[in-house]
């Protein structure tokens, strides 16, 4: 009689090792974009500079340090997925913004085919100018008027010295410092524009925005991180 069982086994080890093989490059492909998704540490950790520290040296573990629940990525139908901000913190009493830009290599992909570049640019290089963008109400009397930017001031703000960069296998990500910048009853937005630096018109549309701060929605509080108040007490005088 014909022995069919060696047959069944090998059959059973190609489908195991299969089925492990599938698994093991699963494991593998999320295990990158988990670890790269996450923040750098010399990212994620709070910039110290003068003005941080001379707000944090008057009110120590007191300082306000806020955020909202904004939209993170951009989604138009131009830029889906092209920027995010993983981390936008407001400081009152020091007047500061800090925030963490993110964006991954497919995005490098996409601004050769936007712009019709001959090759996609290198990561190494400094590609996107970062804005923070308030918008003031003219009118306060009258909240029901700001969709006529008419009715509105915009200031723009340009990132303190001492941008910080780093890289993961997938993603580029930076922290800005913006400094003077103040939220008020008056205030009616805060938001983060993004420019290609070889298309930079600040009065045309950005190739990315992202709110950070909008009128309507409500704080929330933004707690130091044990890597943040190392950093604040270093740096103190």
């Amino acid at each position: 009689m014909p022995n069919f069982r060696t047959p069944r086994i090998i059959g059973r080890v190609i489908k195991t090792l299969f089925a492990l093989f599938i698994l093991a490059v699963n494991a593998i492909l999320i295990w990158r974009v988990f670890f790269s998704a996450s923040i750098p540490a010399s990212v994620g950790t709070m910039l110290a500079n003068d003005k941080l520290c001379a707000a944090y040296e008057q009110y120590g573990d007191e300082l306000t340090l806020c955020y909202q629940e904004q939209a993170t990525v951009t989604r138009a139908e131009h830029n889906y997925g092209y920027f995010s901000v993983t981390q936008c913190v407001f400081i009152p009493e020091a007047e500061q913004v800090q925030i963490v830009v993110r964006y991954n290599n497919s995005t490098l992909r996409h601004l050769a085919e936007d712009y019709g570049l001959a090759e996609i640019p290198s990561r190494d290089g400094t590609l996107f100018d970062v804005t923070l963008v308030k918008t003031t109400d003219l009118t306060p009397d009258d909240p029901d008027d700001n969709l006529d930017l008419a009715n509105l001031s915009v200031e723009r703000y340009a990132p303190s010295e001492g941008t910080v960069r780093d890289t993961t296998s997938l993603y580029t990500f930076y922290r800005y410092v913006f400094d003077n910048v103040s939220v008020d009853d008056v205030t009616v937005g805060v938001f983060a524009d993004i420019y290609y630096v070889e298309d930079i018109d600040y009065e045309s549309e950005a190739y990315g925005t992202l709110c950070l701060y909008d009128d309507l929605s409500e704080w929330k509080t933004y707690t130091l991180t044990a890597a943040d108040r190392k950093a604040l007490k270093n740096a103190l005088p």
